[in-house]
């Protein structure tokens, strides 16, 4: 069974008040991405690794990041979209075209998202061998409430079955490239209906009839989207060298 990776780097992320994109910062001297990259490039599981990367940074990611840190198992840096679901597509299109062997199993991660692991990767597949679809995350340790557009609370659904969303979230492949190929054919339908595309289950989830099983991921599988997100992520880093 082939597995590919398509790791996602082509966020420009706002909320971190840099102007250098969040998965090129540096965490412990190193470029952030290159704490994933290390899990799926190294993982015994993954064969094949794409980097979706803005256009300006194409250079750079295969100089500084591919090459200087020996990422064997990248075999294409691909060009991101306006969207993350745009840049997912165009993960799933540069793998889909492919002269070598197709996937059967794609896993889609955020690049922002360090701290994924082996055993993270390891409970993704096995998921896969009976569910065909499935999206890492974790129990909400928080109380939930549902907003309506003014402000106020409208519900508070049961806590036991909210989950935190993560990645990777992985799929059979012709299951992924099917719903995100319908996905942007009705992608004007979709806008106009005020439907945001936050994450790739989602996507399966509306254009396809499989469901999707929720896999157990870690609470240190954040991502880093703020600067308060940076020291948080250094203390992981100091307690996995103990």
């Amino acid at each position: 069974m082939k597995v590919v990776a398509i790791v996602l780097a082509a966020g420009v992320g706002k909320r971190m008040h840099s102007d250098v994109a969040k998965q090129f910062l540096p965490l412990q001297s190193r470029p952030l991405i290159c704490y994933s990259l290390d899990v799926f490039n190294n993982s015994p599981h993954v064969d094949e690794i794409i980097l979706v990367t803005g256009a300006d940074a194409v250079e750079y990611c295969q100089k500084e990041i591919v090459e200087k840190y020996g990422y064997r198992k990248v075999s294409r840096i691909a060009v991101g979209g306006k969207e993350r679901y745009h840049s997912v597509w165009k993960g799933l299109q540069m793998s889909f075209d492919s002269t070598e062997e197709k996937a059967d199993y794609v896993l889609i991660h955020d690049g922002a998202r360090p701290f994924v692991s082996e055993e993270i990767i390891e409970r993704n597949l096995e998921a896969l061998k009976t569910e065909r679809a499935c999206v890492t995350g974790m129990p909400s340790k928080d109380t939930v409430k549902i907003a309506t557009e003014e402000g106020f609370v409208s519900g508070t659904p049961n806590r036991s079955l909210v989950w935190l969303i993560q990645t990777p979230q992985s799929f059979e492949f012709d299951i992924a490239y099917e719903a995100y190929r319908k996905l942007i054919e009705s992608e004007e339908e979709i806008l106009s209906q005020g439907i945001q595309v936050t994450d790739d289950a989602m996507v399966v989830e509306h254009f396809s009839k499989n469901r999707v099983k929720l896999v157990e991921g870690s609470y240190e599988n954040i991502k880093i989207t703020t600067p308060e997100d940076l020291p948080i992520a250094e203390c992981f880093l100091e307690r996995m060298k103990k």
